[in-house]
Formats: structure tokens, C-alpha cells, sequence
């Protein structure tokens, strides 16, 4: 398709915009309005603004959730089909248990109370997508460092530990570690998400975060960059059962250590 090409564009992705099956971002929108011509101020605007209005937005754009989430990533994994994640710092967020949360958002700082549990009950129900009748294919490969980076209440990380133990048991979910034997790997630039959809039309999504901003990815060569750095780690992560072996004598660890 033409337009397609012009702005360089998948046809798939084009044609899900003109059958509305697809949300449109306002980066889109203005490259469609510049190859249509559309060039007054007034008409873009409502044409933005109608595009927004259009947005059907979750739990987490609402009360109490409003502004615990800075992107669209909550709305992206409750629509995928298989979830693949590399984390190297923190316990993937759909896997912590609520008091890890809480550590992780502390982070060392002081917070409002309330805030702190907000920030802990937003993800809590985050996670309600691996519950449901039909849930995602879930697959964490998690650095050796995250698990052994300790929390302020060795309790916490204890039960962290035995609670990965125990969604690596279930059908839906994956979990291997990358192990410190593995030296330099794929994945150095830090932690992702790649994101699958049921719909054949809706392209994959990768997914980074950094301070300032958080950023998704669609484009078929960015999406194999990804794909490639994932599968390189899978090779030289552990397996799935010496993962949970390790998981079951790093709790052991901190146990002893307390005795």
C-alpha cells in the first residue's frame, strides 16, 4: 500500500489504524496528517484530541491508581498472549510478592505511606493477569545479581525466594536464572520486555525503562534485536529445575545466616 510505504509503515499496521483496530499515538497521527495534507493547527488539534478521547483507558488510569503508572505498559500485558522478560536488577514485577515491592519502592528514600501503598496495590494488581481463566504465557529469565541482592528485612527476601519457587510450578510461567558463570552477555544494556499479542495483525512490542523516560519499540528490525538478545540469554541461563534448586538454597542461605 502506498501510504504505507510513504510513511514507512507495514500495510498490517496501517490497515489496523483505518479499521480501528488499533490505538493510534499522537507520533502516528502526525505523520498520517502530513501525508494527507492535513495542515491547519485547529483541525490537527481536534483531530488529537478526538484520537484521545478515543483511548479506552483500565484500572490503572483511575482512582486509586492515577499516576502509579507513567505508560502504557499495564494495558499492553493485560492484551498480550505470551509475556518474555530479561531483568537484571529487581525481581520481575509481575512476580513480587507485596512486601518486595515495597522494599524496591522505597528504595532507600523516604515515601507518604499512602503513596508507598498505592504504588504496592497498583502492582499487586498488575499481576492479576497470570490468575485469570486465560493467561499469558509468562517467561522471566532473572540475573543471578537480583536474587542476591538483599533486602532490609532478610524475611522479605527469604520469602521472595520461596515464592518464585512456587509460580516456577505453574503451566503458564517460565523462570530461569542468569547465572554469574555466564561473564559478559546479550543482554549488558539492562532489562526488557517483549510483549505477544493473539492477533496476528498486532505487531510484538519491546519494552525498556530508564530514569527519565520509558519506551516501546514495533519495528520488525528493533523487535529481532531483542528477539536475539533474549534467546542468547535463554542459552546460557540455567535450567528451569537448577533455578529453582538455586532459589531453594539461596532462601536456605539466609536462613542459616539468621540462626
Amino acid at each position: 500500500m502506498e501510504a504505507a510505504r510513504q510513511v514507512g509503515w507495514s500495510a498490517p499496521k496501517l490497515s489496523k489504524f483505518e479499521n480501528a483496530e488499533r490505538r493510534i499515538n499522537p507520533s502516528d497521527l502526525d505523520k498520517l496528517l502530513s501525508l494527507y495534507n492535513i495542515e491547519d493547527a485547529e483541525i490537527r488539534e481536534e483531530l488529537h484530541q478526538l484520537a484521545h478521547d478515543a483511548k479506552e483507558r483500565g484500572w490503572w488510569s483511575k482512582a486509586p491508581y492515577k499516576g502509579v503508572f507513567t505508560d502504557s505498559l499495564p494495558d499492553f500485558e493485560a492484551e498480550a498472549s505470551v509475556i518474555r522478560t530479561y531483568e537484571c536488577q529487581v525481581i520481575p514485577g509481575l512476580l513480587q510478592l507485596p512486601e518486595y515491592t515495597e522494599s524496591v519502592f522505597r528504595g532507600g528514600q523516604v515515601h507518604d505511606e499512602a503513596e508507598v501503598q498505592r504504588h504496592v496495590e497498583g502492582r499487586v494488581q498488575r499481576q492479576t493477569i497470570l490468575n485469570r481463566f486465560d493467561p499469558p504465557r509468562y517467561w522471566a529469565i532473572i540475573d543471578e545479581a537480583a536474587l542476591r541482592r538483599p533486602t532490609r528485612n532478610p524475611q522479605t527476601m527469604r520469602d521472595q525466594l520461596k515464592h518464585l519457587v512456587h509460580l516456577a510450578s505453574r503451566h503458564n510461567i517460565t523462570i530461569n536464572v542468569l547465572p554469574f558463570s555466564a561473564s559478559h552477555h546479550a543482554a549488558l544494556n539492562g532489562s526488557f520486555v517483549l510483549l505477544d499479542f493473539p492477533h496476528p495483525l498486532d505487531p510484538s512490542l519491546a519494552y525498556s525503562e530508564t530514569y527519565a523516560a520509558s519506551m516501546f519499540l514495533e519495528q520488525p528490525d528493533e523487535i529481532e534485536q531483542f528477539e536475539v538478545a533474549f534467546g542468547l540469554v535463554q542459552n546460557a541461563a540455567l535450567g528451569a529445575d537448577e533455578s529453582v534448586a538455586l532459589f531453594d538454597q539461596l532462601a536456605a542461605e539466609l536462613e542459616d545466616r539468621d540462626a
